[in-house]
């Protein structure tokens, strides 16, 4: 490595042999770019330190998932290869066979869902089923779905109990359940500056988690108490993974994103209920099609007493609680 001296006779590194630093920095991340472009077991060198970044093939493909374009933008082959490459990350480095499916809405599909208050015993059934099923962090017990113990006459989630350690159910109490509302109207997306959050076709309000920055917006946005954030890197156990993914819904995230419901997309949109509403003991969780004039949300809707949460707002959700 060549050095120069400065004028107070000190030896100094001249820009040229920092192959790290400044303009050296920005070769090297050119360097990575087209590694991670022509894919395979490309690699940079020269500031790559021997197993620190992994495998050559997990650098280049990490630098792939870096610096690729936006999820909404790509054609079917981009978003094909982008697959590809999550699948075989999540082999490089848990040893795990994922499927992760990008299946879009489907026509004629605006999903809804029905919350019976008289018949939620608070059991949580719901909440282990969709910790499971939606990878989520074992660490922190992140939770999309949160039960409140009601007093009579209450009537919002706000003024129940949200932490109860009773055996349930409790005489003279009820059970509410709170989590997205995938709203038409939805603060969280108006409120998300990287346009990460937004609506689907058939009313699943997503996240890419690729272009979250966890500025933690939708979480100030959200009436309803549906954003979680990653604080730390989530953690899975290997034996535990679903394998059955969607990219928009329970592939693993990372640290420092926000999450949420997704109304089980991967299960959904493959004609299945959301795992909370499949493991319901007692029949509480009703899901459907909006749209079918057949379906048992429809029926709800036209034959129960039904009420949204925080109506007034404007947000236009598509959870209904009701009463037999």
């Amino acid at each position: 490595m060549g050095f120069l001296k400065n004028k107070s006779g000190r030896q100094q590194i001249t820009d040229e042999h920092r192959p790290c630093q400044d303009s050296g920095r920005r070769e090297f991340l050119k360097k990575a770019v087209k590694a991670a472009a022509i894919g395979g077991t490309a690699v940079v060198t020269g500031c790559q330190a021997p197993g620190l970044l992994g495998s050559k093939e997990e650098f280049a493909l990490q630098f792939q998932e870096y610096f690729k374009a936006h999820y909404r933008l790509m054609t079917e082959k981009e978003r094909d290869t982008t697959i590809t490459r999550l699948e075989r990350l999540a082999k490089l480095q848990k040893n795990v066979d994922v499927q992760i499916s990008s299946k879009e809405a489907m026509p004629g599909v605006l999903f809804g869902y029905g919350f019976n208050v008289t018949r939620c015993e608070g059991y949580m059934e719901c909440v282990s089923a969709c910790v499971r099923e939606n990878n989520l962090d074992r660490k922190s017990n992140m939770q999309y779905i949160r039960i409140f113990e009601m007093e009579p006459g209450q009537m919002t989630p706000d003024a129940g109990q949200g932490k109860f350690f009773n055996e349930v159910p409790v005489d003279g109490r009820f059970y509410m359940g709170a989590q997205c509302n995938h709203c038409d109207n939805a603060p969280c997306i108006k409120a998300c500056p990287t346009k990460a959050t937004y609506r689907e076709p058939d009313g699943i309000v997503v996240v890419d988690y690729d272009w979250c920055i966890g500025c933690r917006y939708c979480m100030a946005a959200c009436p309803y108490y549906g954003r979680r954030f990653n604080w730390n890197e989530p953690v899975v156990p290997v034996k535990e993974i679903t394998k059955k993914q969607h990219y928009l819904g329970n592939r693993q995230r990372r640290r420092g994103q926000m999450e949420k419901c997704t109304f089980c997309v991967q299960r959904t949109r493959e004609g299945r209920l959301p795992a909370c509403a499949e493991a319901c003991p007692t029949g509480a969780r009703i899901f459907g099609n909006l749209l079918d004039p057949k379906s048992e949300i429809r029926f709800v809707l036209e034959n129960k007493k039904v009420f949204r949460w925080k109506e007034e707002l404007g947000t236009d959700p598509k959870f209904w609680y009701f009463i037999d």
